[in-house]
């Protein structure tokens, strides 16, 4: 089982993750898997790919009529959880594939469980129809219709498709450095016309209750709000480091951690900004690590 674990534990995660957008119930839901397999007769761990993944999509189904509820109660924007991941977890990823864009996992809470899930299992874990069919106990028909769904509520307007690139260190950097400096004209140049901002306080601090579009409005809402923000906490230390495979923008005062950025670009402009503010949701990215080689650090 020690083997199973060590080699599975990633993939289980991140299916576990893309399925409920929450990394503390993704390691739970993990460790309860693997503790129930320990208890599995070795015949049924034949295929143990299939049949761990299938314990974790079930599992997951079961965290989904709770975690819908409150969502629905949620105070304002409800964002995913963010983590931070090294470079060589955003490397092994995009090679194989199987961590969608953060702002993908936004899109994917239009979705119902079905539907993410086979999204999830063909889209990011690249598993095949049959195969999927199987750990769904569905029909290979009902699932290509299921994925087909999932597509177009995921792109009902073509301006809400969400991109898939991350923006670079240096382009980041660069970012920093304009909202330091309070430079409106740099900014406005670095976000598309369509550009849209969501921020996650969670009721609990202070962020944006609608989504923010328009390059105006945005740029208006970083050098306003967010800057002020960052003031109230007095001197805060803006990080540059790898959260979900893509570089962001993590904001810390004396008090720790209290904004976490993701930011994807399109075309040399930044497409969507999110905003993750509630305390709640910033446990996996308060590490300090600013001697790594994927981190740099500067004032606001």
């Amino acid at each position: 089982m020690n083997e199973l674990y060590a080699q599975y534990k990633g993939l289980l995660f991140k299916l576990a993750y893309q399925l409920t957008g929450s990394v503390s119930d993704s390691e739970d839901v993990v460790q309860d898997v693997f503790l129930k397999a320990m208890e599995v007769h070795p015949e049924q761990l034949a295929n143990p790919k299939a049949y761990l993944c299938k314990m974790v999509t079930n599992r997951c189904r079961d965290l989904y009529k709770s975690a819908r509820k409150k969502r629905e109660e949620y105070f304002g924007e409800w964002l995913p959880e963010p983590f931070l991941t090294s470079e060589e977890d955003a490397m092994e990823s995009v090679v194989r594939e199987d961590l969608l864009s953060y702002a993908m996992l936004v899109l994917l809470e239009r979705l119902s469980l079905a539907e993410r899930s086979v999204f999830v299992l063909r889209e990011a874990l690249g598993f095949d129809y049959q195969e999927i069919a199987e750990l769904l106990d569905k029909s290979e028909t009902n699932c290509r219709k299921l994925f087909s769904r999932a597509n177009a509520k995921m792109g009902l307007r073509q301006e809400e498709l969400a991109p898939h690139d991350g923006a670079g260190q240096a382009w980041v950097q660069t970012f920093l450095a304009a909202l330091k400096q309070g430079n409106m004209k740099q900014i406005l140049a670095m976000l598309d016309q369509e550009v849209v901002l969501v921020s996650d306080g969670g009721g609990k601090v202070q962020a944006a209750l609608e989504p923010i579009t328009t390059r105006d409005r945005v740029a208006s809402f970083l050098l306003g709000p967010v800057r002020q923000s960052a003031m109230v906490h007095g001197e805060v230390l803006a990080e540059v480091r790898q959260i979900n495979g893509n570089y962001g923008i993590v904001l810390r005062s004396s008090g720790g951690v209290h904004t976490a950025g993701l930011i994807y670009v399109e075309n040399g402009v930044v497409r969507n900004l999110f905003f993750v503010r509630n305390p709640d949701k910033l446990k996996y990215v308060g590490e300090s690590d600013c001697s790594g080689s994927n981190s740099h650090e500067t004032q606001l």
